[in-house]
């Protein structure tokens, strides 16, 4: 009987900034909310890029949900912007600053262990005022149910908990939003994988290297034909004392091109345009990897069922559009809007009325057209259609297309500061790779400095991440061991490679009566819980157990 179990008014699953920010709204208006993090610690799970924006449009924002923390949880405010077009040595730079500063208040750099762990201390003690509290090393793996309907949740570490909402905030490999059939791993068409490094920097050498003042912060973005031919690109951003350098691909392009994260990450950090920002000494402090919903094609236009309500990436609600990458700040205002929803349902006496509601107020306060523009719908899909994409691609790289880059000059950089423009951008190479390197060939410069930068090996960057592995309890079961069914997860695994035997996934061959067999091995040990392999092998694919697995210290 569901009845003997505990019961909450509001349970929040992840304590990230959505969660944060429902806890906040929750606590505020007196609703008696727990909070459940399957870390040791708030941000002990989470990997962003990251910069956090505050937008001028929405209705909720970090820092008037938790004053201070921008003075105690954030790192630099950024306010420069730039795009490099890459073509070998050649480089063209656009600055982004119209693009980046539309709607924007504000954006911040960001370490997730470090704000994340600010932001549960203050919803730990706001939700203690109205009689629940914040748990960390639980994890949620399911929905409770009475018959078909959804009334609570269940734990590895505790009894399962009733409550009138349930609000998921556990990020974008969501058990909760597969359990209740909202989300699913089926196409990688419709993910990206994001591949990090955080680099240490000298005391004085962020601002000697950038030519930033003490707390400002700069932000770099490149494209090109450095990645090879892998849909996506990379960053830069400047931390207090370190730097984020990463790389976010469309999964379905990694996969299609056999190619490996850390190569893809390592052809960035190397290049000749990178070579005075990181000095003479690299030191490599974190390596992570996440993947990232394409909110154009995933981000949940009813994101609920029943007491289940969805937040952030676990809504599919990452706003990824050319140069404009948007998450955290996306899934403030739809945590923020859940709390909301039910606040209002159950003051008219209707809490089961809280869905409908947050839908509503998801699409009267324009998040979706954010995240699934209307002109993306229209036009930016039709570029993706097959033949249409390769007469684009062709006719960018043709006489034609770089006679129209050349005589476009510098006015190429208004193009780039559309938010019209980059919200109907087709997801496909010409946008990625043909275009910005036809302009770094036709407009760009060649880069005077060697790189001397040597980044780890994969087994270094592994060895180097603390663990608390679960002995006797796998979290990823491989059900199809076939090269042909879960092969790709051997190069396409931000922690394994072709012929490197320490990682995930490894393939080799097995002889069996007479013939020999490609198959796939799977050790767990090293996982960094990415979700990469639950899209393009053929796995059972759950999180550890709380406090279990990866323990990221920057994130």
């Amino acid at each position: 009987m569901t009845d003997d179990y505990e019961h909450y008014e509001a349970v929040v699953v992840g304590a990230g900034p959505g969660g944060a920010a429902a806890a906040a709204t929750l606590a505020r208006n007196g609703i008696e909310t727990l909070v459940l993090e399957r870390g040791v610690d708030a941000g002990a799970k989470n990997v962003s890029g990251g910069l956090l924006y505050a937008e001028e449009s929405s209705p909720y924002t970090i820092d008037e949900l938790f004053p201070g923390v921008r003075e105690e949880a954030t790192d630099r405010e950024v306010a420069d912007h730039y795009i490099h077009n890459v073509a070998g040595r050649n480089v063209k730079t656009f600055d982004l600053h119209d693009l980046h500063h539309h709607d924007t208040e504000w954006a911040d750099s960001v370490l997730r262990r470090k704000m994340d762990s600010w932001l549960a201390r203050e919803v730990h003690e706001m939700t203690r005022e109205t009689g629940g509290g914040l748990l960390t090393e639980v994890r949620v793996n399911g929905l409770l149910r009475e018959g078909a309907e959804i009334v609570g949740v269940t734990c590895d570490e505790i009894d399962p908990i009733r409550a009138d909402v349930i609000i998921a905030a556990d990020g974008v490999n969501s058990e909760l939003a597969r359990d209740a059939g909202l989300m699913d791993w089926e196409e990688p068409e419709e993910w990206f994988q994001g591949v990090k490094a955080v680099a240490d920097m000298p005391e004085g050498a962020i601002e000697d290297r950038f030519d930033v003042d003490e707390g400002e912060g700069v932000a770099h973005l490149f494209s090109g034909d450095l990645f090879q031919d892998v849909r996506g690109g990379g960053f830069l951003y400047t931390n207090d004392q370190s730097l984020s350098i990463g790389t976010v691909f469309h999964l379905d392009s990694i996969a299609d091109e056999r190619a490996e994260p850390q190569e893809l990450l390592d052809s960035l950090l190397t290049h000749p345009l990178l070579a005075d920002w990181l000095g003479d000494e690299y030191t490599e402090l974190e390596y992570s990897a996440k993947l990232v919903p394409d909110s154009k094609k995933v981000a949940h236009p009813s994101p609920y069922r029943d007491r289940l309500l969805l937040v952030g990436d676990a809504a599919g609600q990452m706003q990824a559009q050319g140069p404009i990458i948007k998450g955290m700040n996306h899934a403030v205002t739809a945590g923020a809007l859940a709390a909301e929803a039910f606040v209002d349902a159950r003051s008219r006496g209707d809490t089961d009325a809280a869905g409908e509601r947050y839908v509503a107020k998801l699409e009267n306060e324009g998040v979706m057209d954010k995240l699934r523009p209307t002109r993306y719908k229209t036009l930016g899909r039709l570029g993706e259609v097959g033949p249409v994409a390769s007469a684009m691609n062709a006719v960018t790289d043709s006489v034609v297309g770089r006679t129209a880059v050349s005589l476009l000059g510098d006015r190429a950089e208004n193009l780039f500061n559309s938010p019209f423009l980059m919200g109907m951008l087709p997801d496909t190479r010409m946008g990625y790779v043909t275009v910005p390197t036809v302009i770094a060939e036709e407009l760009g410069a060649p880069v005077a400095g060697e790189s001397r930068v040597e980044p780890p090996e994969l087994d270094d960057r592994i060895g180097d991440l603390t663990y608390d592995v679960d002995q006797g309890n796998p979290h990823i079961e491989l059900r199809d061991e076939s090269f042909a069914a879960s092969g790709t997860a051997v190069t396409a695994c931000p922690v394994s490679a072709e012929d490197f035997g320490g990682g995930c996934y490894r393939d080799e061959y097995v002889g069996t009566n007479g013939s020999e067999e490609h198959v796939v091995s799977l050790d767990t040990q090293p996982c960094v819980e990415c979700g990469t392999c639950a899209v393009v092998a053929d796995t059972n694919w759950t999180h550890p157990r709380g406090g279990k697995g990866v323990e990221y210290k920057e994130g």
